[in-house]
């Protein structure tokens, strides 16, 4: 036995080869974090990111929120309701500014980008197409973390946020339509659906996504005729599978849709352009030839429109007339329900600011949350997102390699 085994045994003998306490990762410290909610600036806006049992939420797991007093009353949450779960109201956007962490549904105005100070973490749209080269070069100088929530994805690589407003628009642009084709100026004095003895109305649907997809379950139950177009077999398959129906659907081919569109009493434009620009659909021609008193709700506005016909309008004046075609043409239409779509948001943001205060901050969290990482698009000032950098002709860096870079 050579001396390297009697050390051996000695040890063994020692140690009696007991098991040891396995040692694990030490969990990083949370933080508490301070979340600030102003008020949006934009007329139209009326969501808030987060209802007040959420905010009392986070209060209660050691966080603080500050709300700038109103910021809620369009969502018909009150300030007493906040106030009554532990938030703090404060009486300025400055003050609402100073948090760690800045909570909005829209993009910060280019004004409201003086507020910010340096190191603090933007939640909000971006909004890309409706920015500017000099709006993101001012931003970055703040030195920010800025994460756009309609980019963020979940496990499934799909996007919540988009998909939660998508649903309530779904079901919301058949209410409209329902109120529209009712009214005497703008409709035909008809009942939207389908009834014993009488034709019941057709409703077209451009687009199989989640607002297609929502507008049909909706307009289904009324007993409406719903056929649906789309570029795509795959969704025109996912779509029929999701409702358990067989509803009449087709690629969009221009003889069968204007034959279409030509007997329907609704038009729905719900079709989603992954390059930001969607393709005009429905010529100003067809759109002639379309019965009197039919309404077109063109959901796909925002970015540019299917009709050739459309044009942005707003709630002080929804609709307008072309060709005795009523048309309604609102990009943001989950805010006409902001109590409803505020509830959404919040569902969504108040796990995600626990993740954040849990793991110890932002910084942390990104390293491990792939997802979230998707959304961020300015990380410490530094913008991160090649769609926005080539949009604005914009030097971008890679995400992973900054949070890497950072690390060290």
């Amino acid at each position: 036995m050579n001396a390297d085994q009697k050390d051996y045994l000695k040890f063994s003998h020692r140690e009696k080869l007991m098991p040891q306490e396995e040692v694990l990762e030490k969990h990083r410290q949370s933080s508490q974090i301070t979340i600030g909610l102003p008020k949006e600036v934009i007329a139209e806006e009326n969501r808030i990111g987060l209802v007040p049992e959420a905010a009392g939420l986070l209060i209660a797991n050691g966080h603080k929120v500050l709300l700038e007093s109103g910021a809620g009353v369009p969502a018909h949450f009150p300030d007493h309701e906040y106030s009554e779960a532990g938030v703090r109201i404060v009486h300025s956007a400055e003050e609402a500014y100073k948090a760690d962490l800045v909570l909005k549904v829209t993009s910060p105005s280019i004004e409201e980008i003086d507020l910010f100070h340096n190191n603090q973490t933007l939640i909000s749209a971006v909004q890309a197409l409706s920015q500017s080269k000099e709006y993101f070069k001012k931003l970055s100088l703040k030195k920010i973390t800025a994460i756009g929530y309609e980019f963020i994805q979940d496990k499934t690589n799909t996007y919540p946020v988009r998909r939660s407003m998508s649903e309530i628009v779904g079901k919301a642009v058949i209410m409209i339509a329902s109120q529209y084709i009712r009214d005497q100026q703008y409709g035909r004095g008809s009942m939207l659906g389908g009834f014993p003895g009488i034709t019941p109305s057709e409703i077209v649907i451009l687009g199989a996504g989640t607002v297609g997809e929502n507008a049909a379950r909706t307009a289904l139950g009324l007993g409406a005729v719903v056929k649906v177009f789309d570029h795509s077999i795959y969704r025109l398959r996912r779509l029929q599978e999701n409702l358990n129906t067989r509803v009449f659907t087709s690629i969009i081919q221009p003889k069968v849709l204007n034959k279409s569109l030509k007997s329907a009493d609704v038009v729905i434009g719900a079709i989603h352009s992954a390059s930001g620009k969607t393709p005009c659909i429905v010529s100003e021609d067809i759109v002639r030839q379309m019965k009197q008193g039919s309404v077109v709700i063109d959901v796909s506005i925002d970015q540019g429109g299917c009709f050739e016909t459309s044009h942005l309008t707003s709630y002080k004046n929804p609709v307008f007339k072309k060709f005795d075609v009523t048309h309604f043409c609102i990009p943001n239409i989950a805010s006409s329900v902001p109590h409803t779509a505020s509830y959404a948001l919040s569902n969504f943001f108040t796990p995600v600011l626990l993740n954040i205060g849990e793991e110890g901050g932002v910084e942390n969290l990104l390293k491990i949350d792939f997802g979230l990482c998707k959304g961020v698009y300015l990380y410490n000032g530094i913008l991160t997102s090649k769609y926005i950098g080539d949009l604005y002709n914009l030097p971008s860096q890679d995400i992973e390699l900054l949070i890497a870079a950072f690390r060290r």
